[in-house]
């Protein structure tokens, strides 16, 4: 694993967008305790499909397998789901998301875009009962479903907030 000579840049989607190609796959992850749910876009980022389960064990282990997923997609960046409580401050999950987005950033040099999480597990949780998926398919599943959530999310976001270059508006696009 090659270091970058300075760290990438990390924070707020709305920060990291401008810093984006236009095209290029992402990488959603939903960072847990014991496992990080992973998630890929097409290039033209139009829809998030689940990847894998990383079960977690020391960092360094981790950040080679998420950096190699991100190496086989051809990933331009990731999107760190960031778990706020209700009333939009950060605890100690928050603090710890943060934390690996910092130690990830000093081994890449893809953008990481953190982006707000509330409710992403609860969501997937419920669509995957209404499903009717079993109780142990969806132990195995969930956190992958949550990342592809939370990446459905920002790239319903850079879809509203990136400007698009002059002349490729769609037919769709309200005029003036």
């Amino acid at each position: 694993m090659t270091q970058p000579t300075s760290p990438a840049p990390v924070g707020p989607l709305a920060d990291i967008a401008p810093l984006l190609p236009p095209r290029g796959a992402l990488l959603g992850l939903d960072l847990g305790t014991k496992t990080i749910g992973v998630a890929s876009c097409d290039p033209d980022r139009r829809v998030a499909t689940v990847v894998e389960t990383v079960q977690r064990t020391k960092f360094t282990a981790d950040a080679q397998r998420l950096l190699a997923l991100a190496a086989e997609r051809r990933a331009v960046g990731f999107v760190l789901g960031l778990p706020l409580n209700m009333d939009a401050s950060e605890g100690p999950r928050a603090q710890a998301s943060r934390a690996f987005a910092r130690n990830l950033a000093r081994l890449t040099a893809l953008p990481i875009a953190l982006w707000d999480e509330r409710l992403s597990t609860a969501a997937v949780e419920r669509a995957l009962i209404s499903a009717d998926v079993s109780r142990a398919r969806r132990a195995a599943v969930v956190d992958q479903h949550a990342a592809a959530f939370i990446l459905e999310g920002a790239l319903g976001f850079l879809s509203r907030h990136v400007l698009r270059p002059a002349g490729n508006e769609s037919e769709t696009e309200p005029r003036d």
